[in-house]
């Protein structure tokens, strides 16, 4: 058995941390990168903000809703390295994109720059808009696995064109756990005047974010993934010269009367999931900030390899710096999305557990994350629940 590893003074991680989750730990968790898992004091925090707002609906809506969620925005400001007034809450980073998608007057013959392991949500979000206006995708292709994460700011310089309205990039690509050199990719998008949103659903709580270092026009984020706030809470960053003409999906009273009135109030909806961020940024810092997300780094990059040496396969993402891992299974046939689907099912119905399965060209690949209660032990537990996978379906 693996030793306990210390994060924070007198936080030991691992084991002995999971009585901060509500987890069923008879099954084996180790997809935290899907929906996040919310911790029993942020669960709490959300509680009582509830309590409060049911005691009085009125009063809390109209007197303590709006400082309270700005607070939540500067709190939140302070850990990705922005001012908390360039911060709107969403639902989650796919409705961000879309505010920015449908804001855009977008013409025909308008280019929208993509690549090719952008999430599936958020390509759908961008065909959508491309439709309406008569505009266009163009897609650099990204094989798997590559070592073309550095060569992508050339492509995408060379890629972008007088026409190129709007480039999005993912910082943490979903299908392939790549980090993206999107800082850079930033510096080429403002030379060429062409604006850049980054769809940041995997960055906060698992890398480091600095928006202001960054320096991209628009960054939408997920709280509840990595930072493991309540779910239906993300956010949208905007760079200040890009809020004027910037408006939510759901178009409400703050119309037109400036980028935080539109988006602070879109209609009554629960707004406890996004007053619980600070409780949530609050726990992710008591387990050791900056820490915690080296020590899930090394967690996933040594579950990876563990994994693969397991199945006589390889490691997808080696060298990112990220807390998920792609391992090829030993699977030979089609590689399609189908086939990568129903693999998935049968582990989460018949083996009790859950990993996203990606049909690249060349196989299909598992995702694994690492989280503060995860062990090494878990992924040989994966290991062989995988063994089992691939021997039945050859069979």
């Amino acid at each position: 058995m693996s030793a306990p590893v210390k994060a924070a003074p007198g936080v030991m991680l691992g084991n002995e941390i999971r009585s901060e989750w509500t987890l069923d730990w008879t099954k084996l968790t180790v997809n935290h990168g899907a929906f996040g898992a919310t911790p029993r004091r942020v669960l709490a925090a959300q509680v009582e903000w509830r309590d409060r707002m049911e005691a009085q609906p009125s009063q809390f809506m109209r007197l303590i809703l709006p400082e309270a969620r700005r607070h939540a925005a500067d709190k939140l400001g302070q850990f990705v390295g922005a001012a908390g007034r360039d911060i709107a809450f969403v639902h989650n980073a796919t409705d961000g994109c879309n505010a920015v998608l449908r804001s855009l007057d977008l013409q025909p013959g308008d280019e929208i720059l993509l690549h090719s392991h952008i999430y599936g949500a958020v390509g759908n979000a961008a065909r959508f808009a491309a439709q309406r206006s008569g505009a266009r995708i163009v897609t650099i292709d990204l094989a798997f696995p590559t070592d073309e994460t550095e060569s992508l700011v050339e492509r995408v310089a060379a890629a972008i064109t007088p026409n190129t309205r709007l480039v999005i990039m993912d910082h943490v690509t979903s299908p392939s756990a790549l980090l993206l050199p999107v800082e850079r990719i930033a510096a080429v998008c403002r030379q060429a005047n062409t604006a850049f949103l980054i769809d940041g659903a995997h960055g906060p709580g698992q890398i480091d974010v600095d928006l202001t270092a960054i320096g991209a026009d628009w960054y939408v984020g997920n709280c509840h993934k990595w930072l493991a706030a309540p779910k239906g809470c993300g956010f949208l960053w905007s760079r200040s010269e890009r809020q004027a003409n910037l408006h939510p999906t759901t178009i409400s009273h703050g119309y037109e009367a400036g980028y935080l009135a539109e988006f602070d109030w879109t209609g009554t909806q629960d707004p406890s999931a996004l007053l619980s961020v600070p409780t949530a940024i609050d726990f992710h810092h008591w387990l050791g900030g900056a820490s915690l997300r080296e020590r899930n780094r090394k967690l996933a990059h040594d579950a990876g390899t563990l994994i693969a040496e397991a199945l006589g396969t390889e490691v997808g993402n080696r060298g990112q710096r990220v807390a998920m891992s792609m391992v090829r299974l030993p699977l030979g046939g089609e590689y399609s999305r189908e086939r990568a689907n129903a693999l998935r099912l049968r582990l989460l119905t018949e083996f009790q557990t859950d990993a996203p399965l990606q049909a690249h060209r060349d196989g299909i690949w598992l995702r694994l994350s690492a989280h503060a209660y995860n062990t090494l032990e878990d992924y040989e537990t994966l290991a062989g629940l995988c063994r089992r996978l691939v021997q039945t379906d050859q069979q």
